[in-house]
């Protein structure tokens, strides 16, 4: 065929399917929250997803990191962009009311568990796990934080990733433990004294001294100094 009804003409091939992809994520999830880890094998969500194992092989090396992006896939869903309200406490907590509504519907807690359990006995998944769940998660606060010190309202050297663990540490410690709910009073309860602690460290991150304060000398009369091996020096020796 040659002229311009050749160049109109669809291109041959099997590019990547979107559908289909969806599909694999989809039979990965609802696996995972039904029966566990342990339950999602390619053949089981192959059949599931009406593709071929050769198709996910194309997109997953193996159960786990399909597991992963499954997890994530569902937590994206009807995820845009993080809010912008004008305030860093306003922007967190429309960024993490949603996701702590979202994973106190179905077990994802089981689903977190093993992931973490797996990291922890595998290095090469650690690095997986990190990529392609923490990572992102993190990211999208980040940019809340990024828009905070662009406003003026925190110092620009806070320490965005311990404010980070200090938001998400408690969320995913309720979480995993299940020894109290993660509703939205402990989000804001959460979220009030990380930037608690935030605005109150600022003024003294910006005003660090240039010189080094003056200690006063310590009192010789003090406890026996303790060698390497635990035991205690005496003066004029052992007695």
């Amino acid at each position: 065929m040659t002229g311009p009804a050749a160049a109109t003409a669809p291109r041959r091939g099997r590019p990547r399917s979107e559908k289909a992809r969806q599909a694999i994520l989809h039979a990965a999830a609802e696996l995972l929250l039904n029966h566990g880890l342990g339950a999602v094998s390619m053949d089981t969500v192959a059949e599931q997803a009406g593709v071929s194992k050769a198709t996910i092989y194309r997109w997953w090396p193996a159960k786990e990191t399909l597991a992963l992006d499954a997890l994530e896939n569902e937590w994206a869903v009807g995820a845009s962009d993080p809010p912008d309200t004008g305030t860093l406490r306003d922007d967190l907590l429309a960024l993490l009311h949603p996701w702590a509504h979202l994973v106190t519907t179905r077990p994802y807690a089981r689903v977190i568990a093993a992931l973490v359990t797996k990291a922890h006995t595998d290095l090469a998944f650690a690095g997986e796990y990190v990529a392609r769940l923490v990572t992102p998660r993190r990211d999208r606060a980040r940019t809340v934080f990024t828009r905070a010190i662009d406003r003026g309202e925190i110092a620009p050297d806070a320490p965005v990733d311990v404010a980070l663990d200090l938001i998400y540490g408690p969320l995913y410690h309720r979480l995993l433990h299940g020894h109290a709910p993660v509703d939205h009073a402990f989000v804001d309860d959460v979220v009030d004294l990380a930037l608690h602690g935030i605005l109150a460290a600022g003024p003294a991150r910006l005003h660090i001294p240039a010189t080094p304060t003056t200690h006063t000398e310590a009192n010789p009369v003090t406890a026996p100094e303790t060698s390497l091996n635990g035991s205690r020096s005496r003066e004029g020796g052992n007695s």
